[in-house]
């Protein structure tokens, strides 16, 4: 790493200043062009430039945001899990305010995520809250959990992922569509289940898999309360006769 703007950010990062690392990116791009940050990037450390994502300002743009490729941010947000934020808050903060920027392919950037080792698993945290209103989407095609039947059941088949394709699965409606397009977690999910089935399906599997190990561990929870309220009391070994037995021996 040669870049004197790149080893000034990763120094204060290292000092844990995130701004000002982020400044002198931004500077970088100012004096030399977009296109000298864009090449610098691929130089910068996957989890400096990770630091500097995830400090997202929704109320001001980052030049990093808006300049990293797909590929850069694939290599920093599998880092994420690193930080064990058990909320996930910020990793679905960060992905939206990077993948959704004016101009921006989503899909290829939900693909390149994939692409990396440790992606899909991102892409299962991403959702991780949302686990039965992505299964749902998956079954009937809208996020309404009050809307279900046969008659509005899509193609997808209950224990066959295998046969999910773009071209068999039916298409959310005009009206899904204008709730869909939120930059959030219901838009990921439609652009994983039409754009990118394949990916998809490996991300349904792994989170029905987190799903049923949550309820298991409820279960077990609920299971250990009972059995601690079934617990008989200590004896009581206190007959009230202690006084009685001290005068005998007395004697």
């Amino acid at each position: 790493m040669n870049v004197p703007a790149l080893i000034q950010a990763q120094s204060l990062i290292m000092a844990g200043d995130i701004a000002g690392a982020e400044f002198a990116l931004a500077n970088l791009a100012e004096t030399e062009g977009d296109k000298a940050l864009v090449l610098a990037l691929d130089q910068f450390p996957a989890k400096d430039l990770l630091a500097i994502i995830r400090e997202y300002d929704a109320s001001k743009e980052s030049l990093v945001n808006l300049l990293v490729t797909p590929e850069q941010f694939a290599q920093a947000v599998v880092l994420e899990k690193r930080y064990g934020d058990l909320t996930h808050e910020q990793l679905r903060g960060m992905i939206n305010s990077v993948i959704f920027r004016e101009g921006a392919d989503p899909a290829e950037f939900l693909y390149e995520i994939a692409e990396v080792e440790g992606g899909y698993d991102a892409l299962v945290d991403y959702l991780l809250d949302r686990t039965q209103m992505v299964e749902h989407f998956y079954r009937y095609a809208t996020f309404d959990l009050y809307e279900y039947g046969d008659e509005s059941k899509t193609q997808a088949i209950d224990d066959d992922l295998l046969n999910l394709t773009r071209e068999t699965e039916s298409r959310a409606s005009d009206m899904d569509m204008a709730n869909v397009v939120d930059h959030d977690w219901m838009e990921v999910t439609y652009l994983l289940r039409y754009e990118l089935p394949e990916i998809f399906r490996e991300v349904l599997m792994k989170l029905r898999s987190r799903y049923r190990a949550y309820q298991a561990s409820l279960a077990q929870e609920e299971l250990d309360e009972l059995v601690g309220v079934a617990e008989p009391l200590p004896k009581n070994t206190d007959d009230g006769n202690d006084k009685d037995d001290d005068e005998e021996s007395a004697l």
